[in-house]
């Protein structure tokens, strides 16, 4: 089944579609692209070093190589595939305050954060957080993979200071959050069957299992392919290729494993004491995810941020896709933090990024982050109710320069720009309230009268060549994709409007951004992508977390309503695991499903095990399949159950996205 938690857990051999000419290799960097990158060197206070002086802080030793690999021996992280970063001055190519992001997103390894808490960064695209309990260890967030968290806390094992280092069991996991790259590695740090003895207890907040499991399953195809443009999975590393994610380097590739909690934090305030360590737990739902919750760690005076603040302007909406998320709960709860924590707190930390210290510093960050958020939610609904649209609060609101200045708060992840359409998105929807935009004419209709407007293709192309030397990218970007989409086989309009998403990629302090600007660009150059394997972006974990009504919802989303028009099916299936029993129909071109309600007169039982049922829905294996294999059993008729099963969709993993 092809689903994701948080996506990327592979990455795609690509092979062009296009025949790659000289013409379509990465360009340099143009001159309008070279004054925008040197206007910002003078706007923003590159002099100023402090967070280089941070994310250094308490380093005490990194990896060898920097390469982290599979059973198998395939490498699933490579720091060292940006050693062309280290460089302090920026390449044209490349936004400088973006590079500057990038360098320090290089600072990895072990790191001591205060008394008794370290931090491994830069081993995955978040951290692990290390808390010696008086006879253990307590792990917060076990990365993406399970590679990459052994390695994490393998090297705390061989590096950490002090009596008993390398002796030390880990005592308890605590997932900060919903979102894989925080759960996904924790079979590389402990065992289901430690949980299931009581060795180690696993705590994580309300809602965890079940916003782990669902957030991205019901378009997860669609996001996946999203996700390669966001995270820059199919470009090469490199001044014109992926340079950073903005959180951190890049999300490793290997196994995503999940156990589930044996402790569930409801409220605020709730307190628990681990094997010596008391932490204090506030819940943040809604904010960065739809189970989130920071930890205060009274003994060490040491406030843990989750996600909710880190050395960027975060996404309130990301650009895979993804339900928009709430400025106003996430303000909230950081004004909770200044409230309840700040007085006595000396160091904040989170899962992504490096540390601040000194109570000073850790208020006026908080607040700024709080303020940030606030700002975007009020001033964007000021200027919905004066009657703006979502492109032009997007092109008009800006942060005022005593937010704008601050580092942590720039655009290396979520953007001023594309935040706002979410806060406008989430009150408003997406009708922008214009008539012309209620029912649009498609991309391809609208671009084939655009062209004709515009006096014909060879026309459109000529006067955009202009723009574009001009340094008018966007405009470029624009036009060419009527053009593209009338004619997806005009090489030079693909070219030119490449050209142009290029530029738009150099120039980018986003690096989500400069990522889907030269995702673009290389595939409008070359082609989709091919896959010469398929691979699941989910794992087993995933899949056996799954409740039935989960797996269920996902088999109505692939059902093929036209191709199931006036059928009428009724089928009971039985789980012979645990004896439960759904009736499920297919009328009007829809799957219904009612648990222990069984059709007394069903078309054919059916009796096949949650996992087989996924497996089967999703095209890994077929129904036949499992009938000659004995881990199926039909009574009735058969035919009908085949013809069901091949109601279902594959979905491509690579579709197009820059050409229709």
């Amino acid at each position: 089944m092809k689903r994701i938690q948080f996506i990327l857990a592979f990455c795609l051999l690509a092979v062009p579609l296009l025949v790659a000419r000289a013409s379509d290799a990465p360009k340099e960097a143009e001159p309008a692209t070279r004054e925008a990158q040197a206007k910002l060197l003078k706007e923003l206070p590159f002099h100023d070093l402090q967070d280089f002086e941070d994310a250094g802080r308490g380093f005490i030793g990194t990896l060898d190589d920097g390469e982290i690999k599979n059973v198998v021996g395939r490498i699933i992280y490579n720091l060292t595939e940006y050693d062309f970063i280290k460089g302090e001055e920026a390449p044209d190519t490349v936004n400088p305050s973006l590079w500057r992001q990038a360098r320090l997103n290089m600072t990895g390894g072990l790191f001591k954060v205060t008394d008794r808490i370290y931090q491994v960064r830069a081993l995955d695209i978040s951290n692990m957080t290390i808390i010696e309990s008086d006879t253990g260890l307590i792990l917060i967030d076990p990365l993406l993979s399970r590679e990459t968290a052994a390695a994490a806390l393998k090297l705390y094992h061989d590096l950490a200071p002090g009596p008993g280092g390398s002796q030390r069991p880990v005592r308890a996991v605590i997932y900060s959050h919903s979102h894989t790259d925080h759960y996904g590695g924790v079979k590389g740090v402990i065992s289901e069957s430690e949980v299931a003895a009581g060795k180690v207890a696993v705590l994580a907040p309300d809602g965890f299992m079940e916003e782990a499991v669902s957030e991205n399953v019901l378009a997860g195809n669609a996001m996946s392919r999203r996700a390669m443009y966001m995270y820059g999975t199919l470009l090469p590393r490199g001044e014109k290729g992926q340079v950073d994610a903005g959180l951190g380097k890049a999300t490793s590739k290997g196994q995503m494993t999940l156990i589930a909690p044996t402790d569930i934090i409801k409220e605020t305030g709730e307190i628990r004491t681990i094997d010596g360590v008391t932490i204090e737990f506030q819940m943040a739902p809604g904010t960065e995810a739809p189970a989130e919750m920071l930890m205060y760690f009274p003994q060490f005076k040491a406030l843990c941020a989750a996600e909710d603040a880190t050395h960027t302007l975060h996404n309130l909406y990301t650009l895979r896709g993804a339900q928009v998320r709430d400025a106003n709960k996430w303000w909230k709860a950081l004004d909770e933090s200044i409230d309840r924590y700040a007085d006595r707190t000396d160091v904040i930390f989170a899962q992504h990024h490096w540390p601040r210290w000194g109570k000073e510093n850790v208020l006026a960050f908080l607040k700024q982050q709080r303020n940030a958020y606030k700002y975007l939610h009020d001033q964007t609904l000021r200027m919905a109710n004066h009657g703006l649209t979502p492109k032009e609060i997007s092109e008009t609101l800006a942060f005022p320069p005593s937010l704008a200045s601050q580092w942590h708060l720039r655009d290396y992840y979520g953007s001023v720009k594309h935040n706002v359409k979410a806060v406008y998105q989430r009150y408003l929807g997406w009708y922008d309230g214009h008539p012309a935009d209620l029912n649009p004419l498609p991309p391809s209709e609208a671009g084939e009268r655009y062209v004709e407007f515009m006096g014909g293709a060879d026309t459109v192309i000529a006067r955009a060549k202009e723009y574009y030397d001009k340094g008018e990218y966007r405009w470029v970007a624009e036009v060419l994709k009527h053009v593209v989409f009338t004619n997806p086989e005009n090489i030079a309009a693909r070219r030119l409007q490449a050209d142009a998403l290029e530029q738009l990629g150099y120039q980018a302090e986003s690096a989500p951004w400069r990522n889907v600007y030269l995702t673009g660009a290389r595939e409008l150059r070359e082609g989709v992508p091919y896959a010469p394997t398929a691979h699941s972006t989910a794992s087993p974990d995933v899949i056996n977390a799954m409740t039935p009504e989960m797996v269920l919802d996902y088999m109505a989303v692939r059902l093929n309503g036209p191709k199931a028009d006036g059928k009428t099916m009724r089928i009971n299936w039985k789980q012979p695991e645990n004896g439960q029993v759904f009736a499920l129909a297919v009328e009007d071109s829809v799957l219904l499903y009612k648990k222990d309600k069984p059709w007394p007169d069903a078309d054919a039982d059916l009796a096949l095990s949650r996992v087989a049922l996924t497996a089967v829905a999703s095209g890994e294996t077929d129904i036949d399949k499992e009938l000659e294999a004995g881990r199926a059993f039909v009574e009735g008729n058969v035919a009908l159950v085949r013809e069901f099963f091949g109601l279902m969709d594959s979905f491509p993993v690579l579709f197009p996205t820059v050409t229709p």
